[in-house]
């Protein structure tokens, strides 16, 4: 019985790496797209570009201020790094993952909603299309499954992306897991 759960999970996963694959090379054509995973202690990110139905990570990291930075210096440290990816990268639009909130850890959203507020900023100022997603959203997409962990979505993005074995924060992973996304739905809209 166990073997038939993990060999469904199994099938799920491929699915889904196929059919983004397969929507991908359907032809969005040449798009730059920067993932941005917000947090006010680390920041993931991650530029991946479609050409011709190929994928490929143009510069992936983390933007980490000094915890011991007060609020706003950490603040200001997140959108100068944002407006630097901007110009270097290029990027059509950013996909920011959406702002939630769990009942046992209010904190957690109000401090992610500092980090967005100074994202999206970065990106009008740029004059950069801004979609947002929710994390739910984004594990479906890449993983087939909605409440996938965050150690199923590092897996199945670094075989998408043929990053080889990830580890490290998986704010980087996330940040390209919604970049992915946003290919998927540009992909359903076609």
């Amino acid at each position: 019985m166990a073997a038939d759960i993990a060999k469904k999970v199994i099938k799920r996963k491929i699915s889904a790496l196929d059919s983004i694959q397969q929507k991908v090379n359907v032809g969005i054509g040449t798009m730059r797209i920067l993932g941005i995973d917000p947090g006010l202690g680390i920041t993931g990110y991650g530029v991946i570009e479609i050409d011709r139905g190929n994928i490929k990570v143009v510069e992936a990291g983390v933007i980490r201020p000094k915890s011991k930075l007060g609020i706003e210096k950490r603040l200001i440290e997140i959108y100068k790094n944002v407006e630097s990816l901007i110009k270097d990268t290029a990027p059509q639009v950013i996909a920011l993952e959406e702002l939630y909130s769990h009942y046992k850890h209010p904190r957690t959203s109000i401090l992610m909603g500092h980090a967005r507020g100074v994202i999206c900023l970065a990106a009008e100022m740029g004059k950069v299309q801004l979609v947002n997603y929710a994390s739910t959203k984004v594990k479906k997409a890449v993983t087939g499954r909605g409440h996938a962990s965050k150690q199923q979505v590092q897996r199945t993005v670094a075989r998408l992306l043929n990053l080889g074995e990830m580890s490290g924060p998986v704010d980087v992973t996330d940040a390209l897991a919604l970049a992915l996304t946003h290919a998927n739905v540009c992909a359903h809209k076609l």
